[in-house]
């Protein structure tokens, strides 16, 4: 979950007796984020930390109440476009800190996604804005007000579509009495701070719209409508400067759209559109048609060219991985091996997967730069990478490894050799679970004929399987005749093996019962 620029900073620290910390992934005068770990339910999170002691002014009690009082709030706010939060609370630690467990994203926050794509797509930004104003409206609607929306604060996910994060934290993070902290700066973000709210006056659904207009202009545009060295200066300029319109660094933007923006800025509040819904309804002119999308992650105009639709539109089955896996989201930095390893048997032993899982595919490169590709280490460290996989169920990231290792075992010893057979076997594994049925039954019919001869002698329960696993994937693509035949000769081999009552027998015996009536 990309929210902000990630420090690589390391944590051991575990939150409430629950969330162990992993990677520090965004500071800022209030407090960091961290990506973490739920040791209870073994999945990634992300934990916001606030300091009270930060805030000048504001007594600790006071604050830890109102924190406790906005996350109540905000759970009362259902909408797919804001991250889920899991949990909140207060340490009873010297420094007393507040944490915020929230739903782990896989995406880009918005802020590096307009610098990975400048010029930002016109239409992106009304696809951004659009799906913005349907937070907006639920949030409004409550009532409550965000008070700090930036591109930092917005999560694109893969699918395209909208994450809104920090919903809440901002009113409790500020005071009654004053916007400023000791060190004169805002609390919250100039750059997108309304005029009403820079100055202390009463904030709404009106001030979030304001922010929106500075967010869409920052994506048209490439920088925000007001900036300065000082915080007071950006103040000053929202206050009495008029924003430079858009269609003067970009004249392909629509007049509507560069008409709206400024209505967004409106300096005073009762000029700005009456609210999220009205923004939409000017916006959706200008969405897109339904049409195909591009196949692009990240692309937010996605979810209106097909709405609802899954996500990707064909699961593709991933190539053998060129090189070393890339380290996962939210795993460590690459770290000591040896200490590492370690970490992951403790892990495995607590029944840990996702972060054993994150921390193996981190330490790969490193290993593999110490001790070389093709080291036994490294080829060791592959093979639990795998396994660990398959264990997580992540079958998708198994299968490029599996077959890895099985091309390379292949090379040095022939493809009969059975390390690389059981490679090959576990890659079909792999193929059914993702639902390629076609592809895995290639797979076991070219391994069986390995199997068969190598079991000659010695025990032949493995291609019995093998051959179960065929007949059962011929059922799945519609040929009963051959899922047929195949089921029945190996019933014979099975009973002869086994004999008639053991349960393999009895459950393709049941299987061809089955069969029977249907084929009558």
């Amino acid at each position: 979950m990309t929210q902000g620029t990630g420090s690589g900073g390391r944590g051991s620290r575990v939150v409430a007796g629950r969330y162990g910390l992993s990677t520090l992934i965004g500071q800022g005068g209030m407090g960091q984020v961290w990506t973490a770990y739920d040791q209870r339910l073994d999945r990634r999170v992300a934990v916001k930390l606030l300091r009270p002691d930060r805030v000048a002014g504001a007594e600790a009690e006071e604050l830890r109440r109102r924190f406790v009082r906005e996350c109540r709030v905000t759970a009362q706010v259902d909408h797919p476009g804001l991250v889920t939060v899991h949990d909140a609370g207060s340490e009873p630690t010297e420094d007393g800190a507040l944490f915020l467990v929230m739903q782990y994203v896989d995406g880009a926050d918005l802020g590096d996604h307009l610098a990975e794509h400048d010029p930002y797509p016109w239409q992106w930004t009304v696809a951004v804005a659009a799906q913005l104003c349907a937070v907006l409206s639920a949030v409004h609607a409550v009532p409550i007000v965000h008070r700090d929306l930036k591109p930092r604060n917005v999560m694109v996910k893969q699918d395209g579509t909208i994450s809104v994060l920090d919903l809440g934290i901002a009113s409790v993070m500020d005071t009654d009495t004053t916007r400023l902290t000791h060190t004169g700066s805002p609390i919250g973000s100039p750059a997108y701070m309304a005029p009403e709210q820079a100055m202390g006056g009463a904030v709404g659904p009106y001030t979030d719209l304001y922010a929106l207009g500075v967010l869409m202009h920052e994506l048209l545009s490439g920088d925000v409508p007001f900036s300065g060295s000082t915080a007071l200066g950006v103040l000053h300029r929202h206050l009495y400067e008029p924003p430079l319109p858009v269609r003067r660094l970009r004249p392909e933007v629509p007049e509507a759209l560069e008409s709206l923006v400024l209505r967004l800025l409106a300096k005073d509040p009762q000029h700005r559109p009456a609210s999220a819904q009205h923004v939409y309804e000017e916006l959706a002119p200008l969405l897109p048609a339904r049409g195909v999308p591009s196949g692009r992650p990240l692309d937010p105009t996605r979810p209106f060219l097909r709405p609802l639709a899954p996500w990707p539109d064909r699961a593709a089955t991933p190539a053998p991985a060129p090189d070393m896996p890339s380290r996962p989201p939210g795993a460590p930095p690459r770290q000591d091996v040896a200490r590492a390893v370690e970490d992951v048997r403790r892990l495995l032993g607590e029944g840990r997967i996702t972060q054993a899982v994150d921390i193996l595919g981190s330490i790969l490169p490193a290993a593999a730069a110490e001790h070389g590709e093709h080291s036994p280490v490294v080829r060791t460290l592959r093979k639990q990478y795998a396994a660990t996989l398959m264990d997580d169920g992540q079958y998708r990231r198994a299968l490029p490894e599996l077959r890895r290792l099985a091309d390379e075992r292949a090379a040095e010893s022939g493809h009969a050799d059975p390390h690389s057979l059981q490679f090959r076997y576990e890659a079909a594994q792999c193929l059914e679970q993702l639902g390629e049925p076609a592809a895995a039954l290639a797979e076991y019919r070219a391994l069986l004929p390995y199997y068969e001869n190598q079991y000659a002698t010695d025990d032949r329960r493995q291609p019995l399987e093998i051959r179960r696993r065929i007949g059962h994937l011929l059922l799945a693509l519609g040929d009963r005749a051959a899922a047929h035949d195949t089921l029945a000769r190996l019933l014979h081999d099975a009973e002869l093996l086994h004999g008639p009552g053991h349960p393999f027998p009895a459950e393709i015996r049941r299987t061809l019962q089955w069969l029977g009536q249907v084929r009558g």
